[in-house]
């Protein structure tokens, strides 16, 4: 149960780092209250995009939802969810699922890309990427759907039938998840590299090497991409080139990937804190650290009315106030929570290790509905076109509405 606890230590730091960059090569078959008032049509234009950008409706094409990893979404589902159809894949599924155009596109551990029909749970097709995948979540842009595996090899499929339009070779497993800004597909690797290619024939456009694995995703904002890594550095990166225009010491590691808005940046880390970093001043301004478990947050953090929430490897899903850093609740589940939360309708969907789905009224972290699927769900929940999708780890994938 969600409830009030004592405050939590706060520390603070600064320090920013300049970072290099590098060039590979293709094989193809060929939201917060950080809010100001605006008055000029061409600033509340772009404040429209943003909030657009930050909360779509209907569709959930990537992991998160949204580039900028904030997994905010103004697509309804009903108060109590009822199961709708499983569908079961061959291995279990760390992947979570897009949704698009009445489509569940996720990836299986077998290495099977699946779409699935939202409407009916039947299978439309299959590929096969020929190597496991793990972590990687599809994303979908148009007529092409994208995913890395562990073997390292980028994958662009037809949406249509599963047909394969290209594919290019890392030089090591592949857990990020792509993201697509333009005609660009954003990707790292675990060869060190964060990848930009060209969406349409996966070549390089340009890519940066850093000192670690590239694991988590990257986060996009007003052409900026923000990104934790395993060499302990947040960088912000250029989007048109790879530059990197700052670099910022975060003392530990990140499996995480960054939620941003357009002022700060908000990332779990392995040394038991998640860090909030002023964009515009380049620096930490909190660290939040529960002082009753310390554990690791794995999890990436949804951006909901100016709380960052997030599942910690101590059990529990945390609601944090986004502007000073402060607990506002905690829920307690009986498994670590590697899984991220998704947030719509005024309601935190996330799942546990102890085999729950859990919905949790975001603004006070009570219970309102769980549902035992029997295995652990590591997976992100996606929400779009009323409902919600998530696999579990015998391979299940359910689907609520």
């Amino acid at each position: 149960m969600g409830s009030n606890a004592d405050r939590p230590r706060l520390i603070y730091g600064l320090v920013a780092q300049p970072f290099r960059a590098a060039s590979a090569h293709t094989s193809r078959p060929q939201g917060l209250r950080y809010a100001r008032f605006v008055s000029s049509p061409l600033a509340v234009t772009a404040l429209c995009a943003a909030l657009s950008a930050q909360g779509a409706a209907s569709s959930w094409p990537q992991f998160r939802g949204n580039a900028q990893l904030t997994a905010v979404t103004n697509d309804a589902l009903p108060e109590t969810l009822s199961l709708k159809w499983t569908y079961e894949a061959p291995e279990s599924i760390e992947s979570s699922a897009a949704i698009a155009d009445g489509v569940v596109y996720v990836g299986a551990g077998n290495g099977d890309l699946l779409a699935i029909d939202l409407g009916t749970g039947k299978l439309r097709w299959k590929y096969a990427t020929g190597n496991e995948l793990g972590e990687s979540s599809p994303a979908v842009s148009g007529d092409l759907v994208y995913i890395g595996d562990l073997a390292g090899v980028v994958h662009a499929v037809s949406v249509r039938d599963g047909a394969r339009r290209w594919t290019f070779k890392t030089g090591g497993e592949v857990k990020s998840s792509p993201v697509i800004a333009g005609n660009l597909v954003l990707i790292g690797s675990y060869d060190m590299n964060l990848y930009a290619l060209d969406a349409r024939s996966g070549d390089v456009r340009w890519k940066l090497q850093t000192s670690g694995p590239v694991h988590a995703t990257p986060a996009i904002n007003n052409g900026t991409i923000y990104l934790g890594g395993c060499d302990e550095q947040f960088r912000a990166i250029r989007l048109a080139d790879g530059k990197v225009l700052f670099a910022l010491p975060l003392g530990a590691y990140t499996g995480a990937s960054a939620a941003v808005d357009a002022t700060r940046a908000f990332v779990g880390t392995f040394n038991h804190d998640v860090v909030a970093i002023d964009l515009r001043a380049r620096r930490i301004v909190w660290r939040y650290r529960d002082p009753e478990r310390e554990f690791p947050y794995y999890s990436s953090a949804a951006l909901v009315n100016g709380r960052v929430i997030v599942g910690g490897r101590d059990k529990s899903v945390h609601a944090i106030d986004a502007a000073s850093g402060r607990r506002v609740w905690k829920f307690a589940t009986r498994a670590r929570v590697d899984s991220s939360p998704a947030f719509a309708g005024g309601r935190i969907y996330v799942g546990s290790s102890d085999g729950r789905l859990y919905v949790l009224d975001a603004a006070t972290g009570r219970k309102r509905w769980e549902f035992d699927a029997g295995d652990a769900i590591t997976a992100s929940p996606a929400i779009g076109q009323g409902r919600l999708v998530v696999g579990a780890q015998d391979g299940r994938l359910y689907c609520f509405g």
